[in-house]
């Protein structure tokens, strides 16, 4: 299946357990690769004949700045069925990374990796 691939989407977000951290919020990154056939606009270099995944980029902002959940899952499960929801995809696959957890060890990220079609 080919694919498109969209990494590094970036935003502040709401998001954690302790009502505190939803308070300040955190950072947040999102690669999404989503799965379809591009033979079609391969041959007819039409946007109408794909996903805009500029539109894909702004929904998934979209969701992670102005919904709040405590767990990354969640927001990663809303992100997937979304985007499986609104845009011609079969298969979508994500990694949502939470930057810089406020917690005592020092860490880079902590992510949830999900497939869904």
């Amino acid at each position: 299946m080919d694919k498109i691939i969209l990494k590094g989407i970036r935003f502040h977000g709401h998001h954690g357990v302790p009502e505190a951290e939803r308070h300040v919020g955190g950072h947040y990154e999102v690669d999404a690769t989503l799965h379809r056939p591009l033979t079609n606009p391969g041959n007819t270099d039409a946007l109408t004949d794909t996903v805009d995944y500029a539109e894909v980029v702004s929904r998934i902002i979209e969701i992670g700045t102005q919904q709040s959940f405590q767990l990354i899952e969640a927001l990663a499960e809303k992100i997937a069925t979304t985007i499986l929801e609104q845009f011609a995809v079969d298969a979508v696959h994500l990694i949502v990374k939470k930057l810089r957890p406020p917690i005592e060890q020092p860490i880079d990220y902590f992510a949830v990796e999900i497939f869904r079609k």
